[in-house]
């Protein structure tokens, strides 16, 4: 490699900042503080975002502004020292999607659990989703050309430095817009309702009774007022239309038809028919879409299993001659990382399911943590294959197969079973935000080992601040009210603040299924026979999509659905430029700005501030 590839300057120039003190420090205060606001986006919204953009906005804006301009640090805030700000960042940020989709499932069940050991397993899987994939970076970036969207968006924003401060003023911009609107939705103002029922004032206005397709389409037509959900699908855009046209076909199709048919409960009128479709109908068989579509793409991504295991010995054979290029790192480094991970999680199903009172023998244990282990190399391969292809993940579905393959070698034991799955799910989203990360690496210039020994470095942090702000969270509760998901008073009164946890409420529903023998096995299989026939579609993840957008109430995809729109038609009228330097930003400040002031809100009332 060149060494203008490699990310070194111009001769006579000097050599460029890039792992510097500065970078990590200023990349683990943001991915903390990312980590914190996306478990409350996840635990609200149903799904995880990436964190590497606002990172590199934001680190423009310091390392330059502060450390070259007003600390006189000379070549501070190069392109490649802002990209390994951004990647730990990111790396750091990776496991809030990981723990939010699984573990409030424990706590969702009323089951004992040790936070040190659940701690152990999201820091075992962190470090094994970047052993897992590291091998693969040649293969995916190099030979199969993946897009990685996200990747390439996070090294158009890094190779424009001289835009960095208006976008970090963009950013600030909707960080208070968010944060403004959410003080006047809190349960302490209620300055303005978090949600506005438009399908009910239309239903009022042209005479439409309680019973019926088109009065269940109306009553479940709300709009959350959700600044991070408009955001949301303002930065997917076009790849997000799936998921919200799922959540409208859903609403405004399915379960209509369902009432048409005479399925629902006769007696049932209005809101008691909203949920009775919602609840015995749209959920499972959304659940069924999600695992169908998982499972699909675990087929799909056997020829990509195949390169990748081509890729793996070539480039054994390179160490073995002695050409191990220093690009990477050594195989030696991954080879004793991954045994170490998998030592850790055969040390976390012996404890864990010692702390249960179901010990498992040394081969059950054994065995948990190997599948465990391939399930998250095959799951980090087809989660970095959708990644790469359509910045979509199907991240869900995968954790859903894994707590299942856990349950079953676990003889049901549900703690074992959620705490692998917590290990597995950090792994699979690592594995995807470290290939992106590389990307972005690989289009700036930056040198591959450096990106990776960075986000070793930190690896261990994002599971603590994940974990911790879940409890944090359930202990409070939106509102002032204990707990989260559907169940929870803040969610069944309707309260502002209402935290549905909807991915953590998804593994939980399955769990009791499965262990009551009371699953609704008809619509699981209707469901997975639809989800795997969605995979037939050009747009991966589609089934996934559908799936998680039948499962969310409609008030959360059709707010995410508007967003989406907004910037289809300003990228129209604006052009694909005006995309990434305002509608990106502003956006991310839209995310960030609602999801910290709701859980510096929810600090202040667990201090008591609040009383």
């Amino acid at each position: 490699m060149s060494e203008a590839v490699a990310g070194a300057p111009p001769a006579g120039v000097g050599k460029y900042r890039e792992i510097t003190v500065g970078a990590i420090v200023l990349g683990v205060i943001q991915g903390m503080l990312m980590t914190s606001a996306f478990v409350y986006i996840g635990l609200k919204l149903g799904f995880g975002l990436p964190g590497s953009s606002v990172a590199a906005i934001l680190g423009f804006a310091l390392l330059r502004g502060v450390g070259r301009k007003a600390l006189k640090i000379p070549g501070c805030g190069s392109i490649v020292e802002n990209n390994i700000n951004q990647t730990v960042a990111s790396g750091v940020n990776t496991a809030s999607a990981g723990v939010v989709f699984t573990f409030p499932a424990l706590l969702l069940l009323g089951l004992d659990y040790s936070f040190y050991t659940v701690l152990l397993a999201a820091v075992a899987g962190s470090f094994m989703g970047i052993v897992v994939i590291i091998p693969l970076r040649k293969q995916l970036i190099e030979i199969e050309r993946l897009k990685f969207p996200s990747g390439v968006a996070v090294a158009t924003i890094l190779k424009t430095p001289g835009a960095g401060i208006q976008k970090a003023k963009l950013l600030g911009v909707g960080f208070v817009v968010a944060a403004l609107l959410t003080l006047a939705t809190h349960h302490k103002f209620q300055l303005l309702p978090e949600a506005v029922p438009i399908g009910p004032w239309i239903k009022g206005l042209l005479g439409v009774g309680d019973r019926g397709g088109l009065a269940l389409a109306l009553m479940g037509t709300t709009l959350a007022i959700s600044m991070a959900n408009f955001g949301a699908g303002m930065l997917a855009g076009r790849g997000g239309l799936a998921f919200a046209i799922g959540g409208v076909m859903a609403w405004w199709i399915v379960g209509p038809f369902v009432v048409s048919q005479g399925w629902a409960p006769p007696a049932l009128k209005g809101d008691a028919l909203v949920g009775a479709v919602y609840g015995t109908m749209l959920r499972p068989t959304g659940i069924g879409i999600l695992i169908g579509g998982a499972l699909a793409g675990v087929v799909a991504a056997f020829p990509a299993i195949k390169g990748a295991v081509a890729s793996l010995s070539a480039a054994a054979k390179l160490a073995k001659a002695g050409g191990q290029s220093a690009e990477e790192l050594s195989p030696k480094v991954l080879v004793v990382g991954l045994i170490a991970s998998v030592a850790a999680l055969m040390a976390v199903t012996l404890v864990a399911s010692a702390e249960s009172h179901g010990q498992l023998g040394i081969g059950a244990a054994l065995a948990a943590a190997v599948a465990g282990a391939i399930w998250i190399a095959l799951a980090g391969l087809i989660v970095a294959q959708a990644t790469g292809a359509t910045d979509i993940s199907p991240l869900s579905g995968l954790a859903l197969i894994a707590v299942t393959l856990m349950l079953a070698i676990t003889s049901g034991n549900v703690v074992v079973a959620v705490t692998i799955g917590v290990a597995v799910c950090v792994a699979t989203n690592q594995c995807a935000d470290m290939m992106s990360d590389l990307k972005t690496g690989h289009l700036i210039g930056g040198v591959p080992r450096r990106q990776q020994l960075a986000q070793f470095a930190v690896a261990w942090v994002g599971p603590a601040i994940a974990i911790g702000t879940t409890i944090i969270l359930w202990k409070a509760g939106p509102g002032g009210t204990a707990g989260f998901g559907p169940e929870s008073q803040a969610c069944l009164e309707k309260l502002p603040g209402c935290l549905p946890a909807p991915q953590a409420s998804v593994l939980q529903g399955m769990i009791k299924g499965v262990l009551s023998g009371q699953a609704p096995v008809d619509k699981y299989v209707a469901g997975a026979v639809i989800g795997g026939g969605l995979t037939l579609f050009p747009i991966g993840g589609l089934g996934v999509l559908i799936g998680l957008a039948m499962y969310l109430p409609f008030d959360i995809t059709f707010g995410y659905g508007i967003g989406c729109m907004i910037t289809l038609i300003a990228e129209k009228r604006k052009g694909h430029r005006f995309i990434s330097d305002v509608i990106v930003p502003l956006a991310a400040g839209f995310i960030v700005g609602e999801a910290l002031t709701a859980l510096t809100m929810t600090l202040i009332e667990l201090g008591g501030g609040g009383a």
